[in-house]
């Protein structure tokens, strides 16, 4: 591979995909989706004391008007949900997580909105957020922190994340797929904040 061309997709690999070392915070948030690997991992954050409260949230992907339906684990996890919020929800207690534990955003329908709908959320319980975990796709942690951080100026962000369709920071521009989710992910970051800029 040309050096130039190496370089460049290291830089994306470095941008796209944020990870980090998870330490004790406030809350857990788990944007929505239909896999439910984030799900597990932030169960097994809140078994490890990580944060005493999980915040899924969605309620189903604008562009399909529906919940799509268990994406992986199906033998698990499979069965009948409206949202995201439910499905994830599943997952929690299903990993050990009581239900107490477990708040509720089922509004949301994109990841601006996840953002948006769990800092309604938080504020209604008059939590104040100093530290926070999000649990999201490892392709899709960059734009997930970046609507975070816009909702939740004054909060330390970690970024636990969980890879899903085979797609890795390691492994992303091996396949046509991989290509197209992270350099799709590079492109609606850039259009989405240049939107917000203005």
């Amino acid at each position: 591979m040309d050096r130039k061309l190496e370089l460049f997709q290291e830089s994306i690999t470095e941008f796209i995909f944020v990870n980090q070392k998870p330490e004790p915070a406030d809350i857990i948030f788990v944007p929505g989706n239909g896999y439910p690997q984030m799900a597990e991992r932030a169960a097994g954050l809140w078994k490890n004391h990580m944060a005493p409260l999980v915040l899924p949230s969605g309620r189903y992907s604008v562009t399909r008007g529906h919940f799509a339906g268990v994406m992986e684990k199906e033998d698990r996890y499979g069965g009948e949900y409206e949202t995201e919020w439910e499905f994830l929800s599943h997952v929690l207690t299903e990993n050990g997580v009581p239900q107490d534990c477990i708040l509720r955003e089922d509004r949301a329908t994109f990841t601006y909105e996840n953002a948006i709908y769990s800092r309604q959320v938080t504020d209604c319980a008059e939590l104040e957020v100093q530290k926070a975990i999000i649990c999201c796709k490892s392709h899709h942690a960059r734009r997930c922190l970046m609507y975070f951080q816009l909702l939740y100026p004054q909060t330390e962000f970690l970024v636990c994340p969980s890879d899903t369709e085979n797609i890795t920071r390691e492994n992303w521009h091996e396949t046509e797929k991989g290509i197209e989710e992270v350099m799709g992910e590079a492109d609606r970051i850039i259009r989405q904040f240049n939107l917000m800029m203005k």
